[in-house]
């Protein structure tokens, strides 16, 4: 089970494997880098200097202020909307077409046709490439060559005018500064004067683009006031004379801005209150008197009291102070002389008759007050059909009168409306005579010191990354496109094999050399080539023992010594992939250093059908393994022996065109041949054809103990020995390991990871003490 660091080291990117990677492509950048800055110093040389020119202008909120207090209409600027309104306006191509004429820009052949660049020129052949071949559109039937030339003078001019506007339409600039109310107007060019000529003219034609704009408006907006007023004049006055007619017609007479019939309502309402408080005081005095006069002339005097709060009924108030003088004097003389005093009875007979008149006068005032209860009744009857008479005509008037409110609001609306337009129309006629603009320019253009464009720095700059980057796109290219065996761990986690070393390149000539050996290089390279170079690549592990090539062969012996442990004898093949990879050259360095360390060993070339090895050694031989297998013989019968080593070789002979070499090496002779080999040998090493273009190897997996896979470095295909391993499981299954052989020590170290052993076996030269020796061998 994998360790939790090595689980979450997979979760990050390998930062190691990228500075490994950059390392191995740091040449490709480099190289990509130089042309990115060649390009741009290319580029600043071909391109002429440009000058860019810049005015800024302010749209005033203070100035708005004004003209809002002399203006009708509102030119608030409170919206981003508006300020990119503004910045269209600049791009519009009247304003462009005021500029033009005013510079004659149509006829200056500096802004019409400006030196361009080399990029440029390209680009415009390429495009006049493409026109030429794209289908033209139809001419029509009028020919410019039958017109006059005034008429074609002018259709040119008009052209280089239409060019001109359209040019300066396009390649100005307008842009918002920040977040604040400032634009700014730039133009560049390859002129400084032209530049700053340009810019200058379109802020002033901004400015008096804005303000014709404002006295057009407002223009405009008193010839429709003066139109409207005399709609709203004539329809006021109908309203007005309406409502005069109307109030006519119906009699609604207005006095202190009170109609008469309500006036008249309210007086008669008001006397019908008062006559209805007299009717009722009349008649209380009347029910009043009309009580006493019922109750009899006794009791007359007593009821008689209530008249003392008349203040105008004297006789009675007279006769009543009599009656209490002769009551009391009576009463005086019936104390003193009884009532039978004759002074007595005058005196009492004396008040009977002012009873009597009491009696009498309080009849006549009952009477009286009857007739005024019966006049106040009459009037109050009188004033409240007078109230109902006038209720009624009242009635009618307000329903007349909703109707002339009606058309007194119409007429009040007409008026106030021609009030405000009247106003209006006024200002607007000020304004005309007043015109203010919303904008002003805050920075005028200047003469510009330096070029715009192309900026050195820049251009070095961009072009340097740009070079980087395709260098860093190539170099991506390249390590995805790495489909080799480079390190063991290429090995191992590709195809699970144990690996067992490098084998370094041996000799100036080595890749040529070991395809040579298998017998893919064509004779003429054969021929070249020196058979003692080729016996010398075939003794490094004898004459150089202490070398990495001998060291990477030990390892392969103690692994397959390790796996095959317990076997007397043991039967190794030396297998690859392709030819050329050096399987050739492997296997008898590792027969040779067996045998060089004491133990006997024998070599057998097993490759009939091209027996590289055999020519490699130059060994010259009539009888061969074939010879041994088909006819039963011994490997004494057919074998070679090194004096210095004692290793026992058998050669392989070829005999003409011979295609059943599988069989050959899966019969029964070839059983017996091995059999017979075991019985003096410790290690049998057999050279086998390549796994990919013929089935030997397969057909002799059964008499070899193990295998040992030698792959050429950096250009073995990785999925061509998946491929072939999957497909042959058994011999896969008898692989002790893999070794890269022809590996470029140099470039090796770039592919190992930090702290991985490629990158430091430079300083494992101190143990490879034989090393430079063996090379001059074989080089000599």
């Amino acid at each position: 089970m994998p360790s939790s660091d090595a689980v979450s080291a997979e979760d990050f990117i390998d930062v190691e494997r990228l500075l490994s990677m950059a390392a191995r492509q740091a040449k490709v950048v480099a190289a990509c880098a130089a042309i990115g800055l060649f390009l741009g110093v290319l580029y600043l040389q071909t391109t002429p200097p440009t000058y860019l020119a810049t005015s800024r202008v302010l749209i005033d909120e203070g100035l708005n202020k004004v003209v809002d207090e002399v203006s009708a209409a509102s030119v608030s600027m409170q919206t981003d909307s508006a300020i990119l309104s503004q910045i269209e306006i600049l791009h519009s191509a009247r304003l462009a077409a005021v500029v033009v004429d005013k510079q004659k820009l149509d006829q200056n052949d500096a802004f019409l046709y400006p030196p361009t660049s080399l990029a440029s020129k390209a680009s415009g052949l390429v495009r006049g490439v493409i026109r030429y071949f794209r289908p033209r559109p139809a001419v029509g039937t009028t020919d410019v060559a039958q017109l006059d030339a005034a008429t074609r003078e002018a259709m040119i001019a008009s052209s280089r005018r239409d060019y001109a506007i359209l040019k300066l339409q396009n390649e100005v600039q307008a842009e918002r500064v920040g977040r604040s109310y400032v634009i700014s107007i730039a133009y560049q060019a390859t002129d400084p004067v032209l530049a700053t000529a340009i810019t200058k003219a379109y802020a002033d034609a901004y400015l008096a683009d804005q303000l014709d704009a404002s006295f057009d408006a407002t223009e405009r907006a008193a010839v429709w006031l003066q139109g409207r007023l005399t709609e709203l004049r004539e329809s006021s006055q109908a309203a007005a004379l309406a409502v005069e007619k109307f109030r006519a017609e119906h009699g609604l007479a207005v006095n202190d801005g009170q109609l008469i019939s309500d006036k008249q309502l309210g007086d008669l309402n008001s006397q019908l209150i008062e006559a209805q408080a007299d009717t009722a005081r009349a008649s209380a005095r009347y029910q009043q008197y009309k009580s006493i006069v019922e109750s009899g002339s006794d009791n007359a005097f007593r009821d008689a009291a209530i008249s003392a709060d008349q203040p105008s009924n004297s006789v009675i108030s007279t006769l009543k102070t009599r009656y209490l003088a002769v009551a009391k004097r009576q009463q005086d003389v019936e104390a003193n002389f009884g009532a039978d005093h004759p002074q007595a009875v005058a005196l009492a007979k004396e008040k009977a008759d002012i009873s009597a008149q009491i009696f009498g006068e309080l009849k006549q005032l009952t009477e009286s007050y009857r007739n005024e209860y019966e006049v106040a009744l009459a009037r109050e009857t009188a004033l409240r059909a007078n109230v109902a008479l006038a209720a009624g005509k009242s009635s009618i008037d307000n329903q007349s009168q909703v109707k002339l409110r009606e058309l007194e609001q119409k007429a009040t609306a007409l008026s106030t409306l021609y009030q405000t337009f009247l106003g209006r129309y006024e200002e607007a006629s000020q304004q005309q005579s007043f015109p203010v603009g919303k904008i002003r320019v805050i920075s005028d253009a200047t003469l510009p010191q330096s070029a715009a464009t192309p900026r050195t720095s820049i251009v070095l700059g961009l072009s340097l990354v740009l070079g980087l980057m395709m260098g860093a796109g190539l170099g991506g290219l390249n390590e995805f496109r790495e489909r080799f065996f480079r390190t063991g761990e290429d090995v191992r986690d590709r195809v699970g094999l144990k690996f067992l070393g490098y084998l370094p390149i041996i000799g100036s000539k080595v890749v040529k050399d070991d395809r040579r050996d298998d017998g893919q290089a064509d004779v003429k390279t054969a021929q070249s080539s020196s058979a003692a170079e080729r016996r010398a690549r075939m003794r490094v592990s004898v004459d150089a023992p202490a070398s990495m090539f001998s060291e990477t062969l030990r390892s392969t012996k103690i692994a397959f010594d390790v796996v095959l442990e317990g076997q007397g004898s043991r039967v190794i093949g030396v297998v690859s992939v392709l030819p050329g990879e050096g399987k050739s050259t492997v296997a008898a360095n590792l027969a040779g250093l067996l045998a060089a360390n004491g133990s006997k060993t024998l070599l057998v070339d097993g490759d009939l059908r091209n027996p590289g090895l055999s020519r490699a050694l130059g060994m010259e031989a009539e009888q061969g393994l074939m010879e041994a297998v088909v006819s039963g013989q011994t490997w004494q019968s057919v074998g070679k022996i090194d004096r210095q080593t004692k290793l026992a070789i058998v050669p392989a002979v070829p005999r003409g065109h011979f295609s059943h070499t599988s069989e050959l090496l899966s019969s029964a002779g070839m059983r017996r041949f091995i059999d017979n080999a075991k019985e003096t040998f410790e290690y049998i090493i057999v050279d086998l054809p390549p796994l990919g273009p013929v089935v030997d190897a397969k057909a002799f997996a059964p008499l070899a103990d193990g295998f040992v896979l030698v792959t050429e470095w950096g250009r073995t295909p990785r999925a061509m020995v998946q491929s072939i391993l999957s497909s042959e499981s058994y011999i896969a299954n008898k692989i002790v390991g893999v070794v890269l052989n022809k590996v470029d020590l140099k470039k090796l170290a770039k592919y190992g990871s930090i702290g991985g052993s490629e990158k430091f076996f430079d300083r494992y030269s101190s143990y490879y003490l034989e090393k430079s020796e063996a090379r001059r061998k074989v080089n000599t």
